[in-house]
């Protein structure tokens, strides 16, 4: 694990491959090893890719404080920055998402390409599902297997499964403290760039399962409508974590949408 600092905070990250620049950006709750070797093994060969933790996830440095979106989306253009890149795709999923949104709206000049996955613009208009609000009241009973059987449940599609136990071996591999999460959720909640997106000027792609029970599918075909020239790819009964459920075609996505803006 390697670490970058800026502004008194150190962030850490795992760095692999060749090629264009890639930044993927974990949702609430994920650490750097929740995309999966199957799914990195696929962009390797054809990105520089670096995967970093939020703040007070993993090794990277505590959250001492309540943040917003922007915050995380401010300490996403540091990782930019100060792991040498002058720019670079950026690849989003859930929370993730909501990064890569304020990402585009506040450091528009870092961004290259932008897909963003399983996410929401937040406003009036769309909600999250039942089974996030169920999944964020079991992890605060601080019931450890009541929080990942929750969750288990919420990320998976019925056609897709990953084995619990790896799904368990997976989530439990980093720190991941409670009170971040909430603090998390609490700045998802907040989370609302729905008049704000159609003045994204960047190439952007969203990708949604069209199985996600969390994250139900109107809130990616909302972002995609907000968005000038937003390519939407829906990706049939894959669920919140279509990544594991369809690596290959997510990684292919991710790849010729870049491919495609750089011509």
């Amino acid at each position: 694990m390697q670490k970058v600092e800026f502004d008194g905070r150190r962030f850490s990250y795992v760095r692999r491959g060749q090629g264009e620049p890639l930044l993927l950006i974990q949702g609430m709750s994920g650490h750097n090893g929740m995309w999966g070797e199957e799914f990195l093994s696929l962009l390797e060969p054809h990105f520089d890719v670096v995967a970093y933790n939020h703040r007070g996830i993993g090794e990277s440095s505590w959250a001492d404080g309540q943040f917003s979106m922007a915050d995380l989306a401010d300490d996403a253009a540091g990782v930019i920055q100060g792991v040498g890149w002058s720019s670079a795709h950026v690849f989003g999923i859930s929370m993730g998402g909501m990064v890569t949104q304020e990402l585009l709206l506040r450091h528009r000049s870092l961004v290259r390409t932008a897909t963003i996955g399983c996410s929401w613009a937040g406003g009036p208009d769309v909600s999250l599902g039942e089974t996030v609000r169920r999944a964020i009241a079991a992890m605060s009973t601080r019931d450890a297997d009541h929080a990942l059987k929750t969750a288990y449940e919420m990320n998976l599609s019925p056609r897709f499964v990953l084995p619990y136990e790896d799904y368990v071996s997976i989530c439990l591999a980093q720190r991941v403290p409670v009170p971040v999460v909430l603090m998390q959720w609490e700045a998802a909640q907040r989370h609302d760039t729905s008049a704000r997106l159609p003045a994204v000027t960047a190439p952007v792609q969203v990708i949604h399962g069209t199985g996600d029970a969390g994250m139900p599918l109107r809130n990616g075909e909302h972002i995609a409508s907000l968005i000038p020239g937003a390519r939407l790819e829906l990706l049939k009964d894959a669920s919140h974590l279509f990544w594991f459920d369809e690596p290959s075609r997510t990684a292919d996505l991710v790849k010729q949408f870049a491919a495609l803006a750089d011509r």
